[in-house]
């Protein structure tokens, strides 16, 4: 059994924010965005986290789909433990320029899909943060703040607490053989807290989703400084299953789990055809967790010669789910149900496809249901869930503190 948990402590403030502020999400405004990817520089890390006053730096690409640039701005904005604009004007907490363009882009090269390749490394010279906290960073066009192209949320740190934990499954024995049980201990020796069972927030994501955080969890004890919290009921997660995987890297060799390829004016990639895991029995190989890794192996430098291409979706299914509507779900649709990534049902073949746009690379996804009056996405009805699949789990802690207006977050 196999489970892998990053661990990260944050402390929250408290602030007074107007019920009309904004939840900023990870959201592509333009639809010809594609390929997001906000991460370390230069280090393999799927997490958008950074210290602060060290040399980290993170780095957020995407291409957009056209044939000429366009003139785009960014900043960054400070955000509470509900990813709400706090009430600081920026200059208190940006070093530098509160806005900037973004200088570095460059064509495709050598690709039949055209597209523009944009890249923004924070913090730079220009734009550092002078604060820990939760900080979205917001991409817009032409000095318009309203004209949003996408939007990223990313943590800057200090080191201040630690954190124990472990991953096992659910205690609770209808739960024993499908969800997995998070129980930690956070060490805050050094830092005070006035109120622990009140005033401290804790959230939890699994795979670097925040549409299943689980939040409200409250320490059982408190010995010595050190937060125990190992309420079997509240820190649990459907264990699900390991992600499924095809990689076209190569266009031109066999690729894992793509039946064929064929080229007119692009690329068209067709998928081996797929069948519910809903209620196999579980089968255990090593995946990234949802991670997908963009790359061209023919190629020199991805970003710029990495191409695009049709990819074909197959889920048979001899009869349409009663409940609700089927998508593909994982990492590069931003863990959310969107209208581009819902498959229709073939009803001649007994099966679910969908084609979508997607660059060379290696991608991870499972299928997912949008059952009716519900935007929640239910995984289980095709893939089950088991509480021995590996998942990495992200442990946030806010702690309130009643004399500071902002959210400062405490690395382990």
């Amino acid at each position: 059994m196999r489970y892998f948990v990053s661990l990260v402590c944050s402390i929250t403030l408290l602030t007074i924010v107007s019920i009309a502020q904004p939840v900023y999400d990870n959201l592509i405004q333009d639809k010809r965005v594609k390929s997001v990817i906000f991460s370390k520089s230069n280090i393999d890390d799927r997490y958008p986290i950074i210290t602060l006053g060290t040399d980290e730096q993170l780095t957020l690409g995407f291409d957009m789909l056209a044939n000429n640039n366009e003139f785009f701005q960014y900043t960054i904005i400070h955000c509470d433990e509900q990813w709400r604009p706090t009430p600081m004007q920026q200059t208190e907490y940006i070093r530098g320029v509160t806005f900037d363009n973004v200088n570095n882009w460059k064509f495709s090269s050598n690709t039949f899909v055209r597209y523009v390749h944009y890249d923004i490394v924070l913090p730079n010279e220009n734009m550092r943060p002078m604060i820990a906290g939760n900080y979205v960073v917001k991409v817009y066009r032409n000095f318009d703040e309203e004209d949003i192209v996408l939007t990223r949320r990313m943590l800057v740190l200090n080191n201040a607490v630690s954190i124990d934990a472990r991953v096992v499954p659910s205690t609770l024995a209808q739960h024993r053989f499908t969800k997995q049980e998070i129980t930690f201990n956070v060490n805050y020796k050094g830092f005070t807290i006035i109120d622990p069972f009140n005033d401290v927030k804790v959230v939890i994501l699994q795979n670097g989703r925040w549409d299943n955080a689980l939040t409200g969890i409250k320490p059982q004890f408190i010995r010595d400084q050190v937060l125990e919290y190992n309420n079997f009921e509240q820190a649990l997660f459907q264990g699900g299953n390991e992600f499924r995987f095809f990689d076209f890297r190569s266009l031109r060799q066999v690729s894992p789990n793509v039946r064929s390829k064929t080229f007119d004016s692009m690329y068209h990639v067709f998928l081996n055809y797929e069948e519910s895991r809903g209620s196999k029995q579980y089968f255990q190989y090593i995946d990234n967790n949802g991670r997908r890794i963009l790359g061209n192996r023919e190629g020199v430098n991805f970003n710029l010669d990495g191409d695009y291409a049709d990819v074909n979706f197959y889920l048979l299914s001899m009869d349409p789910v009663s409940t609700g509507e089927v998508y593909v779900f994982g990492e590069f649709t931003d863990w959310k149900l969107l209208p581009e990534y819902r498959m229709y049902y073939n009803k001649n073949r007994g099966r679910y496809d969908l084609n979508v746009l997607l660059k060379q690379g290696r991608y991870e996804y499972l299928y997912a249901v949008k059952n009716k009056g519900s935007d929640i996405p239910d995984e289980v009805h095709f893939e089950g869930s088991h509480s021995n699949t590996e998942n990495e789990s992200l442990i946030i802690i806010y702690p309130r503190h009643i004399q500071i207006k902002y959210d400062n977050l405490v690395d382990v």
